[in-house]
């Protein structure tokens, strides 16, 4: 069996759509095997507490009330 990586949607029919045609003899059977990519962490968190945390950061960074870098690699 021969792997070949490709990328494409799913449609509202729920067909693989692929973005570009692959290049194996026609009529050929294949298996699939489909990688969906799921939402991070990231994304979860509200814009409105991504604010706030930034406002928080810039007024510590703002007064002098940060640690040096070199302090955080003590504690690593």
């Amino acid at each position: 069996m021969k792997a070949i990586k490709a990328t494409g949607i799913v449609n509202n029919q729920g067909q693989l759509c692929l973005d570009h045609p692959l290049e194996i003899n026609k009529n050929s059977r294949v298996e699939v095997i489909v990688l969906i990519e799921e939402e991070s962490e990231d994304n979860e968190t509200p814009d409105g507490q991504i604010l706030a945390d930034f406002r928080q950061s810039w007024q510590e960074a703002m007064t002098g009330k940060t640690i040096p870098v070199s302090q955080l690699w003590e504690d690593i």
